[in-house]
């Protein structure tokens, strides 16, 4: 219908012209740029000849035939792969050939290598002022600490998120997807995008972004950062309890788990009916939210019994039935098959010359006008090198050369 976004389905997106050259392996800047992919750069992908992206050997499990890992596949829809040797003079001067048409270029290098090589910002705007240059490392290019190598469990360790995940009382836990890295990732296609808009509006000149994981992850410390500064007191693990919500969390039942969230107080009386605890409502312990964080555990002593006699699917009808916010806990299987991610356009495929039909979460991001798409499966290690340079001006002799000279493959 006129007026509403679509999911993925179009051909170009918000994006469409924008061309972004992609230095980055393993994940964040992988998802940073699978996600400007998605809204219709044209994204390229440097890998290092023979290897390519590390995460290409990071399997089991792969797809049918496929050489390439599922990780990979995961991240790395909607660019074409160029392999070039950036520790060679002639690869780099592959590299900043290309960077001087570009419009944007992301790398996650150790901070000061691209620098050594001779391609960092400063050096390639001298050949193209209107380059937006991103570089993404675990702790940011400055700093006592931005020497130090980084990995995801390295940056939810430092940055808070495993001081507040996992049970009372029991080991600290990460989340379980590389949350840092994506987040890092988030991070930085948003702040490619709004250099992008700037460069439109501004004069023209583009920017250098840098962002790190470890900002990331305590910028995502939000309102438990705030309960830090106004208390004093660090806050610790919960579970899935929140620290200023009750109940808000998981209750185990006769066979499996419900997630409840009673996040106002209109809900906390409909929650009572529907757990056939009416009383509940009217017990002064419990009358208002603060007074059910006060008496958490005495709250959570009676609901964790209730709970347990009750099978998954009729306690979420209860709950629903009183208009009360609950889910079960969905493992990989059911969330694809949940009819709503189906229509929102989440359960993506697309056609792989070796893996067959390679299967994937879509874009979130839904357009009214210039829709997400999925048009390249993720390449094949310097499937495009010869199309890609050919398109910016390399002869078949000049591609013979280089390639004797050990710039790519």
């Amino acid at each position: 219908m006129t007026g509403e976004a679509e999911h993925a389905s179009g051909e170009t997106g918000p994006l469409d012209g924008v061309t972004v050259l992609d230095a980055s392996r393993v994940l964040v800047g992988p998802f940073c740029t699978m996600q400007l992919g998605d809204l219709g750069a044209d994204v390229v992908k440097i890998e290092r000849p023979g290897t390519g992206d590390q995460t290409r050997g990071w399997h089991p499990p792969r797809y049918g035939d496929a050489e390439e890992s599922a990780y990979y596949m995961s991240v790395n829809r909607n660019k074409r792969s160029v392999t070039l040797d950036l520790q060679s003079e002639e690869g780099r001067e592959v590299f900043r050939d290309l960077a001087a048409e570009a419009d944007v270029v992301v790398e996650n290098f150790r901070v000061g290598a691209m620098e050594d090589w001779g391609l960092g910002y400063d050096d390639l705007r001298e050949d193209n002022p209107e380059l937006v240059y991103c570089g993404l490392s675990g702790y940011g290019e400055w700093g006592p600490q931005k020497d130090r190598p980084a990995y995801d469990i390295m940056m939810q360790a430092e940055g808070g998120m495993m001081s507040i995940t996992g049970e009372e009382g029991g080991a600290p836990v990460r989340v379980g997807v590389a949350i840092a890295d994506i987040g890092a990732g988030m991070y930085a296609a948003q702040a490619i995008l709004a250099a992008l808009l700037e460069r439109e509006l501004g004069d023209g000149t583009g920017q250098k972004i840098d962002v790190s994981l470890l900002d990331g992850q305590v910028a995502w410390m939000s309102y438990m950062a705030s309960n830090y500064f106004a208390t004093g007191e660090s806050p610790g693990r919960m579970g899935s309890k929140h620290p200023t919500i009750a109940p808000y969390q998981a209750f185990e039942t006769a066979d499996g788990y419900v997630v409840v969230a009673c996040a106002s107080e209109h809900i906390w009386p409909r929650f009572c009916d529907a757990i056939g605890r009416s009383d509940l409502a009217d017990d002064p312990r419990f009358a208002q939210n603060a007074d059910r964080v006060e008496n958490r555990e005495e709250l959570d002593a009676i609901l964790d019994e209730e709970f347990a006699a009750l099978e998954t699917a009729d306690a979420l009808d209860a709950l629903r039935e009183h208009d009360v916010p609950a889910s079960d806990v969905k493992d990989m299987e059911a969330v694809f098959e949940n009819p709503q991610v189906e229509a929102r356009g989440m359960h993506q495929s697309v056609p792989h010359p070796t893996a067959g039909e390679v299967e994937m979460p879509g874009s979130p991001m839904h357009f009214s006008r210039t829709p997400t798409s999925i048009r390249q499966y993720p390449p094949r290690l310097g499937e495009h090198t010869d199309d890609v340079l050919a398109e910016y001006g390399f002869t078949e002799a000049e591609l013979a050369e280089l390639r004797d000279a050990g710039a790519f493959d």
